[in-house]
Formats: structure tokens, sequence, C-alpha cells
């Protein structure tokens, strides 16, 4: 089992507050870097929440 995967089962249920850790950490990379490298971590992020919650949101259509 994948450590990916683990996280994701540890987090099932949660899927909203693991998004606003993400974007947490984001933001204090943002503040650290002094914005520097800011598009690099806006797309970690989004690809860090679509593995997250890749599972519930299977059925739902994408957003846009």
């Amino acid at each position: 089992m994948s450590v990916l995967d683990k996280l994701k089962q540890m987090l099932k249920g949660h899927e909203d507050q693991a998004g606003k850790g993400v974007d947490k950490a984001g933001d204090f990379v943002d503040e650290k870097s002094q914005g520097k490298y800011s598009s690099q971590v806006d797309t970690a992020q989004d690809k860090l929440k679509d593995q997250l919650g890749r599972d519930q949101g299977q059925n739902q259509p994408p957003q846009s």
C-alpha cells in the first residue's frame, strides 16, 4: 500500500479539512518564498486536492 493510499484512508470523510490544510501549507510556502513560486505552489495544491478527494468525487461532474 502506497503512502498516498494510506493518507486517503486516514482522511476518508475529512476531505474538506484536508483541503484546508493543503491551502494553509501552500500559503505558508508562498509567504516564506515571498511568492516566488506561487504558480508552482498553486499547481501542486490543485493536484494534491485532486488526489486526496478523487475517491469521493468520481461520480461528480468535473468542476469548471
